[in-house]
């Protein structure tokens, strides 16, 4: 076969888009948009890691500032959201063995999140939209900064988003809930309280002959509690970004609304309580339940202390709710008693339900063992690295003397926020679409294992270097969110630059993987309406139908 026919159709010509089910072509489209909305982020990231070192011509200040306030939320929403939806949607109707409630719901999720990511990316790249960070704007708003068509653009991005994501969190609890035509009918209402662990036969603490069977599984669980806090940081959210809406719209048609009360502290509160959702709640659990998950494929066997892995979850999801005021340690009108308790001490606890998903995931490993080396398990493992890392740095910055000292410095963005991404996170997700991605090509061979193995020992020391040489230059006391042309910090940001380049290089190496495991074609295909329009299921599940 020649270079181009393998690049057009994949070289081990076992890839035929035409033969998915929808379920499988929407997973994948999320898959892969997710990994382009990464690719992009990448780009960006690479961007500002080249201009700390020193201005680039032809980018100013203002647009420097506009990718730093991009370059987040395409990671997290474009990139992050696509792939976790994209794969929980197939998951949950997977595990369950039932077709998923609602196919055109799970496409319109994927258009409106991908959209929506164009749209606030967009407001960036034109006009130079940068409130520096998501929605963290103080109002009354300040257009003399940034002009309010921006701001508008910007907002119905992000309002696209949220109702994707809505999209997916009724999408998921409908399929965990409902009863397909043909099946065995069940109570919804009781599935639906057991997946999200309200329900008293789950407590450990009942005898074991009292205890009820669980209605469903350890991941659906874990699903399903993680899309409680997508749901709610979705409202949040979404919440947010029409109060600022208001001042945008009102501005536009000549209306100052400066003068309106609203408490800032309050507003504070509010915003990081939401964003919390995201950073604090659904990573973690969602994190934990993809841990839980992937070790008992890998190794075909039971999780060890499921019944406590259980429990952690329901508690890592109450404690994601109440942790937002470390954010707001080191802002001085913060009540004392929030910094204390939710800033510090329930802050803390997240070390030790994330700790036992840590324990439980390598015990069930360890007991499984002479395991094979294989993609999803070299990067599962990479994935307890970086969280391993990240969780511990985030506890030290909850300490309102430490954070005194670390607050706003590259610190924070280096060895907790991109350590538990980029590390965490990222290499959890490559884990499962290593593992998922035969099943949802129906058997693709990966074109080259060379290139995989050089994508994790790529992405692993770029992401822990650049987190580890940002967090030296915050120790030095270099500021998040500044520019420094006196080149104060060059030698931490050289070096974090040639780690940056490790992780793009990687990333490359990873999608030329891809493309030539299924081919141009075939990647064309996964966006082409699927034919078979009648089931979702795969093939072996429709047999077993």
């Amino acid at each position: 076969m020649s270079f181009k026919d393998t690049f057009l159709n994949g070289e081990k010509g076992l890839f035929k888009p035409d033969g998915l089910t929808p379920m499988q072509k929407l997973a994948l489209r999320f898959v892969v948009t997710g990994v382009l909305f990464y690719g992009l982020s990448a780009i960006e990231g690479m961007i500002m890691r080249m201009y700390a070192i020193a201005p680039i011509p032809g980018i100013n200040a203002e647009h420097y500032f506009a990718i730093l306030t991009a370059h987040p939320l395409v990671g997290i929403f474009g990139s992050s959201y696509s792939i976790v939806f994209g794969a929980f949607l197939f998951l949950v109707p997977f595990l369950m063995k039932k077709p998923l409630w609602s196919i055109k719901l799970g496409n319109w999720s994927f258009i409106l999140v991908t959209f929506g990511t164009l749209t606030f990316w967009g407001a960036g790249f034109i006009a130079h939209y940068a409130p520096l960070y998501t929605l963290y704007w103080p109002l009354p708003a300040d257009f003399s900064q940034f002009g309010p068509v921006g701001g508008a653009i910007f907002i119905l991005g992000i309002a696209l988003v949220m109702v994707g994501t809505l999209c997916f969190v009724i999408n998921i609890f409908k399929t965990i809930s409902y009863t397909p035509e043909g099946h065995e009918k069940v109570d919804g209402k009781a599935m639906f309280w057991s997946a999200v662990g309200f329900r008293w036969k789950e407590s450990i603490f009942r005898k074991k002959s009292k205890r009820e069977e669980n209605l469903t599984s350890l991941p659906i669980a874990a699903i399903a509690r993680g899309t409680v806090d997508t749901a709610l940081n979705a409202g949040i959210i979404t919440f947010t970004g029409v109060l600022i809406l208001v001042y945008m719209v009102a501005a536009i048609f000549g209306h100052s609304l400066e003068n309106t009360a609203i408490d800032a502290l309050l507003y504070k509160n509010w915003f990081w309580w939401g964003l919390d959702l995201i950073a604090d709640g659904l990573v973690l659990i969602f994190v934990a339940g993809t841990w839980y998950l992937l070790a008992m494929l890998i190794t075909g066997k039971d999780l060890y202390m499921a019944r406590i892995a259980r429990l952690a979850l329901w508690v890592e999801m109450v404690v994601s709710w109440t942790v937002w005021s470390h954010h707001l340690l080191s802002d001085q009108a913060q009540p004392a008693i929030l910094k204390i308790v939710s800033g510090e001490l329930v802050t803390a606890f997240e070390l030790i339900t994330q700790g036992l998903a840590f324990f439980i995931t390598l015990i069930t490993l360890w007991s499984a063992r002479p395991l094979k080396m294989t993609n999803p398990l070299k990067f599962l493992l990479g994935g307890l690295l970086g969280f391993g890392l990240a969780v511990p740095a985030g506890i030290i910055q909850a300490d309102i003397g430490l954070n005194r000292i670390l607050h706003n410095t590259q610190w924070i963005i280096g060895p907790h926020v991109h350590v538990a991404i980029l590390v965490g996170l990222t290499m959890t997700l490559y884990s499962a679409i290593y593992y998922l991605l035969p099943i949802l090509t129906n058997g693709a061979e990966l074109y080259s294992q060379k290139l995989a193995n050089w994508h994790f020992w790529l992405h692993l020391i770029g992401g822990v270097g650049m987190g580890a040489f940002m967090g030296m230059a915050g120790l030095k006391g270099m500021l998040r969110r500044t520019i420094y042309y006196e080149g104060e910090y060059s030698i931490y940001m050289i070096l974090a630059g040639l780690a940056g380049s490790l992780l793009l290089i990687s990333f490359l190496l990873f999608l030329y993987n891809v493309v030539m495991t299924v081919g141009v074609k075939g990647l064309i295909g996964i966006y082409q309406p699927a034919k078979l329009k009648t089931d979702a299921l795969l093939p072996e599940q429709q047999a077993a139908e």
